[in-house]
């Protein structure tokens, strides 16, 4: 109980006396953040193999970049499983997770805007400015929400991860070279998911701010 017998019978004080906080051992990464960060990682490699293709038509190129992007897109279930199932929720991975998300999706969105024929067909620009808009404007009001509220609440919404699926089917069809009538719908499907959760997104986040005091209209001092 706090005392060990030392050399010659009399006790001794152990190192760990009562009333002294144990000392916490570091906590190793979680198996979910580990995933994640793989994903991100990734991500430069699928660049990189996208435009070595364009340039040279070899088609390893386009089968790497297609296998990298779909290994990302899949661990991006694997991770959110992991954490939920085997309780390895943390912070950096509430902070990993969406930014691993940007990356891929943006990444990929981008490198296919530019003209690839004949090797690859193109995502429309108009396309790319309202998902890299939606994005702009929702970071802005994550900031201003901060700074105001302190905290940021993000209510995830099936409409958004439509729009995620979408962007992610439009570029593996892209990467897939599978026939362009198709490609069309998911384009389309892509644009009216991602403007609707962007307007909804906007929507949460003014209620956030309505109903915190600082929205409210200040009252000068000795006016009624």
């Amino acid at each position: 109980m706090g005392y060990r017998i030392a050399r010659g019978g009399f006790p001794a004080r152990s190192k760990l006396t009562h009333g002294q906080p144990v000392p916490k051992l570091p906590t190793p990464m979680t198996t979910a953040n580990k995933v994640t960060i793989l994903r991100i990682l990734l991500v430069p490699f699928f660049v990189v193999e996208v435009l070595y293709y364009v340039n040279t038509a070899n088609e390893l190129h386009r089968l790497l970049a297609l296998v990298t992007f779909a290994v990302a897109a899949i661990c991006d279930g694997v991770d959110g499983y992991i954490a939920r199932h085997y309780n390895q929720k943390s912070e950096l991975g509430a902070i990993l997770d969406p930014l691993a998300d940007k990356l891929l999706l943006v990444s990929g969105v981008v490198v296919l805007s530019f003209d690839h024929a004949p090797q690859l067909d193109g995502i429309p620009l108009w396309l790319t400015g309202t998902i890299i808009g939606r994005d702009v404007v929702l970071a802005l009001g994550l900031i201003v929400i901060y700074m105001t509220v302190g905290k940021v609440k993000v209510v995830p919404r099936m409409i958004g991860k439509c729009a995620t699926v979408l962007q992610m089917a439009a570029v593996l069809w892209i990467l897939l070279k599978w026939p362009g009538a198709v490609l069309v719908y998911l384009v389309w499907g892509a644009a009216i998911c991602t403007g609707v959760s962007g307007v909804w997104y906007v929507f949460d986040g003014m209620k956030q701010l309505g109903s915190h005091p600082a929205s409210s209209p200040t009252v000068e001092q000795g006016k009624p």
